[in-house]
């Protein structure tokens, strides 16, 4: 079967004419006509016959001797976040306000992937605005999870990951702001890699926490995310925040048994974590410790600030992001009246609740006589966390433990209450505070059956060794091997 393939395989085997991409593009399409309309993954899709046409040129590319990409015929799916010039596809965030909503230009990670053959089919079904932990609050209903339809595929980028994880797509782009693109890959059994900040470009990208949001890769193994980042990863400047150079791979062998683990005490606490995931995670760690590698249990005595920290500032900065969706420039617009009704009008019907919710608070905690109490002290935090961590990471060669605290939860259980489902990124926001990289990768099932993820997080810059050691854990492990039912066996 074509999909159980690494993409760097299936490249190989295109270029070497061993694989029409006409077959695999069919392959992909029969997947999304079985299963997409249940399980709501793809917002906008180009039509199979485009794809099929596009696929026929890198063939006859093929076929003339011509150079091809690196990507070269995968059909690729991005989240509805990501601006894209492409008349079949809209960036519309799954929300109203941007309901129909062409992007005239790509996003730089997508120019890339263009660049590099790809063939991207569609857009991903998201949380509105990328704000939410299990893609319920997308204005066009919830993806569902490939394992179990009554739970949740995590968020924001479920879409994503449940496109890669059906086999809907090879692998997928979303984006990461706490957790958004490792979440969802826990709950679905697939991998998730959170760069470096500023590793991949965030131009074209739509702006929710600007300080704390990276395009992220969601494929089957780690080896895979080594292979599309390393395609998609440049220098961009018309990106403020790209790092100022190209990271560089990491051609070191790994050997598990000269690494030093650190696992938080925090991460360990049965109040937070569930059973299932505590069990998970501590199989791994040890697992490693007989691989060879020491894990160290350690109290950080941080972590309980770090969650109010993150949202007062991702609230914040969503308020100012979100500003610009106004019913005068482009998207939905509402009212005849004034411009305040005007605003008002089109903001009120656009915006699902926990959009406006996020706006309202952000608004409150930067108003005047509030800022320096909430915004300005969630930033010294953020500073005294950042600076601890990496800290840590020059003591320890990585940070271990849980993706987020239970297993894919059921549709409904968490939607009314807030604050518990803001909980669901007390282990992952870490990584986005103090732009370190990160990944989630499968680390078995729980009793019900249900995926979870293992996190494993290094000090920034070091992407490439991250993937590298991640990739020797898959190697020696089967849990990245299992598949959902509608897995095209």
């Amino acid at each position: 079967m074509a999909l159980d393939f690494p993409l760097s395989q299936l490249v190989q085997k295109i270029q070497n004419s061993d694989l029409n991409p006409t077959a695999l593009v069919n392959l992909v399409y029969d997947q999304i006509e079985k299963f997409d309309q249940e399980l709501n993954v793809y917002r906008s899709l180009v039509p199979r016959e485009i794809s099929l046409k596009r696929a026929e040129q890198i063939s006859q590319k093929v076929s003339n001797g011509e150079r091809v990409g690196k990507l070269a015929g995968l059909p690729v799916a991005i989240k509805n976040n990501l601006s894209i010039a492409d008349p079949s596809l809209t960036t519309g965030c799954s929300s109203k306000i941007l309901e129909g909503y062409h992007s005239p230009y790509d996003a730089t990670v997508v120019e890339a992937l263009k660049e590099e053959d790809a063939l991207v089919i569609g857009t991903t079904n998201m949380d509105e605005f990328a704000m939410g932990s299990s893609n319920e609050n997308s204005a066009f209903g919830p993806t569902l999870n490939p394992w179990n339809p009554s739970r949740v595929p995590g968020g924001s980028s479920g879409g994503s990951a449940v496109a890669v994880a059906t086999g809907m797509a090879v692998a997928a782009l979303g984006s990461d702001t706490g957790g958004s693109v490792r979440q969802p890959a826990s709950f679905c059994g697939i991998t998730g890699f959170k760069p470096t900040y500023g590793a991949l470009s965030r131009y074209g990208l739509v702006a929710y926490g600007s300080s704390l949001d990276q395009v992220g890769c969601l494929t089957r193994t780690a080896e895979d995310s080594a292979y599309l980042f390393e395609a998609i990863q440049a220098v961009d400047t018309k990106d403020s925040t790209s790092l100022a150079n190209k990271l560089e791979s990491y051609e070191e062998q790994i050997d598990l048994s000269s690494l030093k683990f650190c696992l938080p005490n925090e991460y360990l606490d049965s109040k937070i974590v569930s059973a299932d995931v505590l069990e998970a995670t501590t199989y791994l760690a040890d697992w490693l410790a007989q691989q060879g590698a020491t894990v160290e249990k350690k109290y950080l005595g941080f972590l309980e600030c770090l969650i109010p920290a993150y949202y007062v500032i991702s609230f914040a900065e969503a308020s100012s992001n979100l500003g610009r969706f106004d019913g005068i420039r482009y998207g939905l617009r509402r009212g005849s009246g004034s411009l305040d009704e005007l605003y008002k009008t089109t903001r009120e019907s656009g915006f699902g609740t926990e959009v406006k919710r996020r706006i309202m608070l952000g608004t409150f905690v930067l108003s005047a006589g509030y800022y320096d109490a909430y915004y300005g002290k969630a930033n010294q935090i953020r500073a005294f966390i950042e600076k601890k961590i990496h800290s840590l990471l020059t003591e320890f060669d990585f940070l271990i433990g849980p993706v987020s605290p239970g297993v894919p939860f059921k549709f409904g259980e968490k939607k009314d209450d807030p604050l518990s489902m803001y909980l669901e990124d007390v282990y992952s926001v870490l990584a986005n505070f103090t732009r370190c990289p990160a990944i989630s990768i499968p680390a078995g099932m729980s009793k019900e059956e249900l995926p979870i993820g293992f996190q494993l997080m290094s000090k920034p810059m070091e992407d490439y060794r991250l993937l590298k050691v991640s990739e020797a854990i898959q190697a020696k492990t089967d849990f990245h091997t299992r598949r959902p039912p509608q897995w095209p066996f």
